[in-house]
Order: structure tokens, then sequence, then C-alpha cells
């Protein structure tokens, strides 16, 4: 089983282009499910051993050991996909996971910002130190071009056009798309970069990635965590949220002042309009909300 976990990630990382944070994602959630049943049916057991019954018994065990609902449904869709894979190639004659359904998803909002919050965490000083300028400029960039972290960690260079206020953008599956710029990151972007190549020169080090650590290096997802808590603390705001707060905020936001739904899709790198559709739900609550507290018969 090792063996075949190992072709379909080969198979995710080379055919499929999936990222490099996706493959981990999957090697960890299969990794799980195999050691789940080399311990039922032995290590030296094929797919070809792997029953629906025990699949079911792996989900029990899951929900036994409390996983959250949202991790267990991924699981399933990492064994699924997985064993879908070795079925197309012939493996296994029948994929064992095809009936296999995951808990009913709890139907949640994203949390976002408010536009009196996040005007509040842009208006922050982060000083004009190159690591402040830095900071300022990703706080900033995460909320106007609305990317994920992950996207914001890859940027390059090259990738970024202050002249035209555009970024190019490498999101999931590697698809490429323009992200937009306004003012205040262009602003802030402009002045961090320039920060940027004094920087590098002084730790002598040469690197393409837009955004540094104090050594020269990328940043990494976990480090413009860490930033945005920060600024987040001494804004007085919620430190639960995250990078991917700002681009809730991003997407609700638009939409509140009219965005078209489609626009947006294209905005957020969003494969299907579904994903997107979650936002009007935002505004449509906040809605609700005002109308409840404000009509005299509500």
């Amino acid at each position: 089983m090792q063996r075949a976990m190992a072709d379909y990630l080969r198979y995710l990382s080379i055919e499929k282009n999936a990222s490099a944070y996706t493959v981990k994602s999957y090697r960890e959630d299969l990794t799980q499910l195999i050691g789940f049943l080399s311990e039922r049916i032995g290590a030296e057991a094929g797919p070809d051993r792997v029953t629906t019954r025990l699949l079911r018994a792996y989900v029990a065990w899951l929900h036994d050991e409390g996983y959250s609902k949202t991790t267990i449904a991924r699981r399933i869709a990492s064994g699924r996909s997985w064993l879908r894979f070795l079925c197309r190639r012939g493996v296994i004659s029948a994929n064992p996971a095809e009936g296999l359904r995951g808990p009913k998803q709890d139907k949640k909002l994203p949390h976002f910002l408010t536009e009196a919050d996040i005007g509040k965490l842009l208006a922050l000083d982060a000083g004009d130190h190159a690591l402040g300028c830095r900071d300022k400029a990703i706080l900033e960039t995460l909320y106007s071009a609305g990317l994920r972290v992950g996207e914001l960690c890859g940027l390059q260079v090259n990738d970024i056009d202050l002249d035209e206020g555009i970024a190019t953008v490498r999101g999931k599956g590697r698809r490429e798309r323009l992200a937009l710029l306004g003012d205040a990151a262009k602003s802030a972007l402009n002045i961090w970069l320039e920060h940027r190549q004094a920087f590098l020169t002084a730790l002598g080090k040469h690197t393409t990635a837009v955004f540094l650590n104090k050594n020269g290096g990328p940043l990494t997802v976990r480090s413009i965590g860490r930033v945005l808590e920060k600024y987040l603390t001494q804004a007085g705001l919620d430190p639960r949220s995250t990078p991917h707060t700002l681009r809730h905020t991003f997407a609700t936001h638009l939409l509140d002042a009219g965005a078209n739904i489609r626009g947006v899709q294209e905005l957020l790198g969003h494969k299907n309009l579904a994903t997107t559709q979650i936002y009007t739900h935002v505004s449509t609550q906040r809605l609700q909300d005002s109308y409840h507290k404000a009509h005299p018969r509500a």
C-alpha cells in the first residue's frame, strides 16, 4: 500500500500539477488511513484487500478519536480519490470508497473583518524599518488582492507590475491568474521593494521571492500568520483571525459594494461559482440582521 500511495502522490505532483502543500496534505491523510488498514489486515496487504466495511470502520474510528466533521470529510475524500486512481490504473477492480459518505457538514459562514476593523488594522504604524515596511506590504496586499497565504508566499519580484497595478498569482493546481493591487497596496509594495534590495545586499543574499524573513529567505505560511497575529493584537482585534480571514474580508466587501459575483470569482481564482456564492450568504445574513434590528415590525 505504501508503494500505491507513492505512485498516487507522484501522479498528483507531476500529472495533476498539484502544489507541494496539496501533496503534503494527501500524504498525511493517506498515511493515517494506511496505518489504520495495516493494523487490521497486515502491513504487507495490498490495496485489493481494502473493503467498504474496513473503510466504514475507519470512519467510525475517526469519530471516536474526536476528529472534526471537516477533517473526517477530507480524510474520506482523500481515500476515495486514491482508490479511484488505483481503480483506473487496474490495481484494484472496484473502488470500495465510492459509496462511502462523510458526515453532514455544519453550514458555517466565513469569518471576516468589518470595514472599520480592517481600517484599524491597516492604519497601524509598523515602523519605517525594512521588516516593518514588509509587514505593511503583506497586510495591504492580502486585503487588496484577496490572495491565499500560499499565493502570497509564492510571489516573485517579476510577478508584480506596480505600473499596471497587477500581480501574476499561481493558485490551486498552479493555475495562473491576475490579481489587482489598489493604490495603498502599490505604495506599500513600492516602499518594501526599495528596502528589500538594500536588505538583501546587507545580508549578502539573493532571491527572487518578494517577501523575506529576517535571514533573507522566503517567508513561510506560518510566518505570515504570526505577522498578522502581531498586528491584530496591537489593533485590539480578534486574534483568531488568519490570513485567510483577509481573503474572506476582501470578497465580502466587494460584494457588499455591488461587485459582480462572476468578477469576484475571477479575482479569487475559484474554479466553481458555487465556492464564491458563500459570500452572498454573508451579505444576505448581514442584511437580515440589519432588517431585524431596524424595522419596527420585524
